[in-house]
């Protein structure tokens, strides 16, 4: 994905930086049962699928690093203070202080170069837009509380950056938490979840919560019913591909 907005940018260190996050985020795991490194890899898949640069990437690949073990220093030392600095500010700006005014991610000149707001908004959106994908996980309390904030403030943010995508996508698991479908097939959910038997036991856990997660944004019966026929017949290649995977990780 990288390659895809970035064609001449060195990719080696999106390895290494996902390798520092592999081995500090060991151990972990979340609210589904996954390793934590899941998350961290769909939030710099999201960031990537964007158009950020590599380092933005490495970021996002390294955005929780600091509820880790990680000495103080270790990512400076291999990444660089620019890097250190984005991380932090990804965790410490807060995101009504961005003034939509400044975002242009969806309108700017590829290969993008993006302000440091720019960049701190592509990693906040795609831990925002991951967490809720998955947020079936966490109690029904804090879903209504993510929920309404997600509506309120972070997907307007999105849709002023030009991410329209991004946005119609968190608004519409959001109010699938907020104002859930009350026209659905009864059977859908429990077939998904039989459906995820075919997958290796490490994957399963991972294609559940997703699936589940874009039923939920489905609110007619023949919608939900058309989604999971296409995962019906889906399944089998996915498998195939999980159970066969090509070495070596492509950026």
């Amino acid at each position: 994905m990288v390659r895809t907005h970035h064609p001449d940018a060195d990719l080696s260190p999106l390895q290494h930086a996902y390798n520092e996050a592999a081995i500090w985020h060991a151990g972990q795991t979340r609210h589904s049962g996954d390793p934590f490194i899941t998350h961290c890899v769909a939030v710099a898949a999201i960031v990537a699928d964007i158009g950020m640069p590599p380092a933005v990437v490495c970021a996002a690949l390294l955005h929780d690093i600091e509820d880790t073990p990680c000495p103080p220093g270790r990512i400076t030392e291999r990444f660089g203070q620019t890097t250190v600095d984005l991380i932090s500010a990804v965790r410490t700006t807060r995101l009504d202080e961005i003034p939509p005014s400044a975002l242009k991610l969806g309108n700017a000149p590829k290969p993008l170069q993006p302000t440091r707001e720019e960049a701190v908004l592509a990693i906040r959106l795609a831990d925002r837009l991951h967490n809720m994908r998955t947020i079936t996980f966490v109690p029904p309390t804090r879903q209504h509380r993510v929920a309404r904030e997600t509506l309120e403030l972070v997907t307007p943010l999105a849709k002023a950056a030009g991410l329209t995508d991004v946005g119609r996508e968190l608004h519409d698991l959001s109010s699938a938490v907020l104002r859930p479908a009350t026209s659905t097939l009864a059977m859908t959910p429990p077939l998904l979840t039989v459906l995820t038997l075919l997958l290796p036991a490490t994957q399963r856990a991972r294609w559940r919560e997703e699936w589940h997660a874009e039923l939920r944004t489905l609110t007619t019966r023949g919608a939900r019913t058309r989604f999971t026929a296409r995962i019906l017949l889906s399944a089998p290649r996915l498998t195939l591909t999980l159970r066969h995977p090509i070495r070596g990780r492509r950026w």
